[in-house]
């Protein structure tokens, strides 16, 4: 079985690595937002013009990152939506909505601290982890029926 997995959430620490070295399978084709922060944020005027003001400046970025990660997701048959601890990722929570609606197979990461603040979107989701080597291990389970 091959797999198609949107990694969508946080970009400051190595989950997205450390979930695909702890594989054996490599029948998983994952796609992933740009994670390069500057690049990210700064797309919609290095592609179209300057902006005066920084509400136009996000706003054109956005719009066009949205073109990648819609097309992502679109194409994806589970999309692992992972919450880290430095900051508030709401676009990984519009990601995991967007998800949600259209019938995609969610995982969610987060630590439990954050528990109670996720609770609906771990409640959309079929299976909630605490670590990237727990999402391996679904994904690989899901690949082959293995267990670690």
């Amino acid at each position: 079985m091959n797999l198609n997995v949107y990694l969508s959430g946080e970009i400051h620490t190595d989950w997205r690595d450390e979930i695909k070295r702890n594989l054996r399978s490599e029948d998983i084709n994952f796609l992933e937002p740009n994670t390069d922060h500057a690049s990210s944020d700064d797309c919609g005027v290095i592609l179209l013009g300057g902006e005066e003001s920084k509400f136009w400046h996000d706003h054109k970025s956005a719009k066009i990152n949205a073109m990648r990660i819609r097309k992502a997701i679109s194409d994806s048959d589970v999309v692992v939506v992972c919450f880290g601890e430095k900051y508030k990722q709401w676009n990984a929570a519009f990601d995991a909505g967007y998800a949600a609606a259209l019938g995609k197979s969610i995982i969610v990461l987060h630590q439990p601290e954050h528990q109670h603040a996720l609770k609906e979107i771990d409640a959309v989701a079929l299976a909630t982890a605490e670590t990237p080597k727990q999402v391996a291990n679904i994904l690989q389970y899901v690949i082959d029926g293995t267990l670690q």
